[in-house]
């Protein structure tokens, strides 16, 4: 079968697979989280955490929730990590050092997954499952009911009750991510993904010589880094590694695993809602931005060469594994920078200027075509707000969205969550560039040097955790400071979006006139997706025009 033909098959499949699941993974997602009875396991974790599971909580609350929450996990996973050789199962290795472990606690905390160690050589099994693989689980639940949180502040009326935090994230973790984990585990098992708790071992080379090599529990780790938008590799070639991702199976699934729970929460919202027609508009945003990201990113490393070897090679060979092959490393580099996951089957690094400048701009858009799970859908809707509201001053009237007034006190919450994340992640990369020490960490000059420490605090503060990997970050000022920039970007938003949520649900409902803009046709889909990409894209031009633009130019 010929390379071309391969790859429009495995695209095509994805988006059937993808068409398929949209309707009932999104369905029981959105009863999930309106169901009116607990579960028994759920009221004893209530019982435990001492929540009442029936009270509604303000934003406010719920915001506190979301913060203490995560601020005890980054507390804890940074005590796992510097205690790991008190721990058994560590395999001998020693404490992380601190600003490292900091680092790696606030990297999987905020769902960014950001790794400036080797885990095949730096972590223990016990660590690697109880520490990271739990903050897999709980870091996508949060996005999730962050979203969900948002939604009911579009639904609920005349109320400063937007939902339970502990309930939402209790629910979300037992009925959702952890079912589906199991399942797709024994799926990657079966696929070739290992699945033991074997420690580093000896094995002969054809060549004579003696490889060490380590196994572990990655199957049950490989399949929540994908579920749930995480990113982080039990080794340190991620999804490359054969014992992560072996075969051409393994590589399509994980790509299917980090958009299916993103592109599924549309369905959700149109469901909780009333209106799925909303949903459908939504998830049609997000797919024309990844179908044009995929194009891109594919194209460029197709044809994006202007050597003999490189078209007898069939494209930007360089970086990309041979079993995967060019198509299948473009299919996975979009989605993975697309949504907040940061998994990587090839060197982001050795891609084209436009192919790896399009990987950056897939996360500065905000990663929300499809996003993160919870995160891409709430920063949708945010744009949606701007997007109606934009319309509205065309026409001269109060823009309204779900039936809700669009005002000056919404309208400032979803300014400053667009605001938020360019400021951390520029004013980031720019001390970076200004510091000698820090510039000296690039493994290249002029604008692709550049494009690394671009690429690395975009990645950070959207939350992504994939790297251009031509950066030495394993310094003291880099992981303190990316780590500031995955905790600010993490949750400056979030208090924007719980903020929008609360002041939408103290409205009282108003009625659909005939001035009322219908958000749910071709029209609103074209002008949501021209805010999306002016309104945020233009944001970053200035600095993608000094590194992979200015690259590929030259």
């Amino acid at each position: 079968m010929g390379g071309t033909l391969a790859g429009w098959l495995q695209v095509l499949a994805l988006v059937a697979a993808l068409a398929l699941t949209y309707r009932p993974l999104g369905d029981a997602i959105a009863h999930v989280l309106t169901a009116p009875r607990h579960l028994r396991a759920e009221r004893l974790v209530y019982r435990l955490a001492g929540v009442d599971g029936n009270a509604d909580q303000r934003w406010s609350a719920y915001l506190r929730g979301v913060l203490a929450f995560s601020a005890v996990s980054v507390l804890f996973l940074y005590g796992f990590l510097r205690l790991q050789s008190h721990l058994p199962l560590s395999l001998g290795r020693p404490p992380m050092p601190a600003d490292q472990s900091f680092n790696t606690a606030a990297s999987f905390v905020t769902n960014t997954n950001w790794q400036s160690y080797s885990g095949e050589s730096a972590l223990g099994h016990l660590v690697q499952m109880a520490g990271l693989a739990v903050q897999n689980f709980v870091s996508a639940a949060v996005g999730i009911a962050v979203v969900a949180a948002l939604i009911r502040g579009f639904t609920r009326t005349e109320t400063d009750r937007v939902g339970n935090f502990w309930v939402d994230l209790t629910r979300i973790v037992l009925r959702v991510l952890l079912p589906l984990a199991f399942v797709f585990a024994i799926v990657l098992v079966a696929g070739g993904v290992i699945q033991n708790f074997h420690g580093v071992e000896s094995i002969p080379t054809i060549a004579g010589e003696h490889q060490s090599v380590v196994g572990g529990p990655v199957a049950s780790q490989e399949v929540i880094k994908e579920l749930g938008t995480n990113g982080g590799g039990f080794y340190n070639a991620n999804s490359s590694h054969p014992f992560e991702n072996p075969n051409a199976f393994t590589n399509w699934l994980e790509i299917y695993l980090l958009l299916a729970i993103a592109f599924a929460l549309p369905r959700t919202f149109g469901r909780m809602a009333g209106d799925h027609r909303q949903g459908y508009a939504i998830v049609a945003v997000m797919a024309l931005i990844w179908a044009a990201s995929v194009a891109v990113v594919t194209v460029n490393e197709l044809h994006g060469v202007s050597s003999r070897a490189g078209h007898a090679a069939g494209g930007m060979a360089e970086g990309k594994e041979q079993r995967f092959g060019v198509w299948a490393s473009a299919l996975f580099a979009a989605a993975t920078t697309l949504t907040s996951t940061g998994a990587t089957d090839s060197a982001h690094d050795s891609y084209s200027p436009f192919g790896g400048g399009m990987t950056i701009l897939n996360m500065m858009l905000g990663e929300i075509a499809p996003g993160g799970t919870g995160s891409g859908l709430y920063g949708m809707l945010v744009l949606a707000v701007v997007a109606v509201f934009v319309a509205g001053l065309m026409v001269g009237r109060t823009p309204e969205y779900l039936g809700k007034k669009l005002r000056g006190r919404e309208m400032k919450f979803a300014s400053l969550y667009i605001l938020a994340t360019p400021a951390v992640v520029l004013i980031g990369a720019g001390l970076a560039m200004a510091r000698p020490g820090e510039r000296a960490g690039m493994l290249n000059p002029g604008p692709h040097g550049f494009s690394e420490v671009l690429y690395a605090f975009t990645s950070a503060g959207n939350n992504n955790g994939s790297a251009f990997a031509g950066l030495s970050v394993d310094t003291a000022w880099y992981n303190t400071v990316l780590a500031l920039v995955m905790l600010f970007g993490r949750f400056l938003p979030m208090v924007f979006v719980l903020a929008l949520a609360g002041s939408l649900a103290g409205q009282a409902p108003v009625p659909v006139t005939a001035g009322t803009l219908p958000t749910h046709r071709p029209q609103f889909v074209g002008l949501l997706t021209a805010v999306v990409l002016i309104v945020v894209g233009l944001t970053y031009f200035p600095a993608l025009s000094l590194g992979p633009l200015a690259e590929g130019l030259q």
